[in-house]
């Protein structure tokens, strides 16, 4: 068996193509299935379900090909290690975020790149939580940024990162002299824009007036956070966003920044990476990184600067 063969294999999994897969192997089409028939015989069952193309994968093929992505994430492993011994850290490190922490990554990823210049970072930044764990799980992705809460993470490493919690963004007109925090029940009586019910941050806010007795009825929802801020650039809206968002982007002119309370909400955000003895280098690297960049202290102190 060869590193090559797993290679071929892992491949066609992926593209479910056999021309797709050699293309992304650099090999021609015959070598690529040559290879894996001489693989299915080594190993003494059938990998692959073919006709007069690609069908899918047989029930043994869609066991087997986890063990090949396991494998082949161990050898990946191994050479950043001795790479590491060498000549410090090189490769390539793959995150999968969510969307809402899509604009704090970078308080992770930069100093990890500075630390680490030969490393190559590839983010994903539109991903869910589960599907972040479930890709870590099948050697997809090194390493992820999610929401902890009611996410199985067994058989990973799992360490949070920061507090996300959920602020008003109102037009300085529609306070009409309101200062310092704000009670939900206020927020509820403005002309709100939210996130749209499918999107984790907007759940996260149903589920907490839910507790309250409280319920939002939004004018106008968008999936875009920008949208929401535009939207309040014109005096006449108010919203309710993740506070981490605004270490990013500015809050408009003209708009305040008010904590919310009664209830406040917040959603714990954790960094997952696979685990393993030995961890993989460039995962234990990235840990490190993120016990030294200290985000929530971070984002709690860009929070107290923009609110009043």
């Amino acid at each position: 068996m060869l590193f090559r063969q797993l290679e071929y294999f892992v491949a066609l999994a992926r593209e479910r193509h056999f021309a797709r897969a050699a293309q992304a192997c650099y090999v021609s089409q015959p070598a690529l299935s040559e290879a894996l028939r001489k693989l299915e015989r080594e190993l003494g069952v059938p990998l692959v379900r073919r006709g007069r193309a690609f069908e899918d994968l047989t029930p043994e093929g869609e066991r087997l090909v986890l063990w090949a992505r396991r494998i082949l994430a161990d050898r990946d492993a191994l050479e950043h290690e001795v790479t590491a011994l060498q000549t410090g850290l090189t490769g390539e490190l793959r995150i999968g975020v969510i969307p809402a922490a899509s604009s704090t990554v970078a308080l992770l990823t930069d100093p990890f790149c500075t630390a680490h210049p030969l490393v190559r970072v590839q983010l994903e930044t539109s991903l869910r939580s589960l599907d972040i764990v479930d890709r870590i799980r099948r050697f997809e992705l090194d390493a992820g940024i999610i929401y902890a809460h009611g996410i199985d993470t067994a058989g990973l490493s799992a360490a949070p990162l920061y507090t996300e919690r959920h602020v008003l963004l109102v037009g300085t007109e529609l306070l009409a002299g309101r200062t310092g925090a704000i009670s939900w029940a206020e927020a509820l009586e403005m002309p709100l824009c939210l996130l749209h019910k499918g999107m984790r941050g907007r759940q996260l806010i149903d589920a907490a007036l839910a507790e309250h007795g409280l319920r939002a009825s939004p004018q106008l929802e968008s999936d875009s956070v920008i949208a929401l801020l535009a939207h309040v650039s014109t005096g006449r809206w108010a919203c309710v966003v993740p506070q981490p968002w605004l270490h990013t982007l500015r809050p408009p002119a003209g708009v305040r920044v008010l904590p919310l309370r009664d209830p406040a909400v917040t959603a714990q955000i954790a960094l997952v990476t696979a685990a393993g003895q030995p961890e993989p280098v460039l995962a234990k690297a990235l840990s490190a990184t993120a016990r030294t960049a200290h985000l929530d202290d971070t984002l709690a102190q860009a929070g107290e600067h923009r609110q009043d």
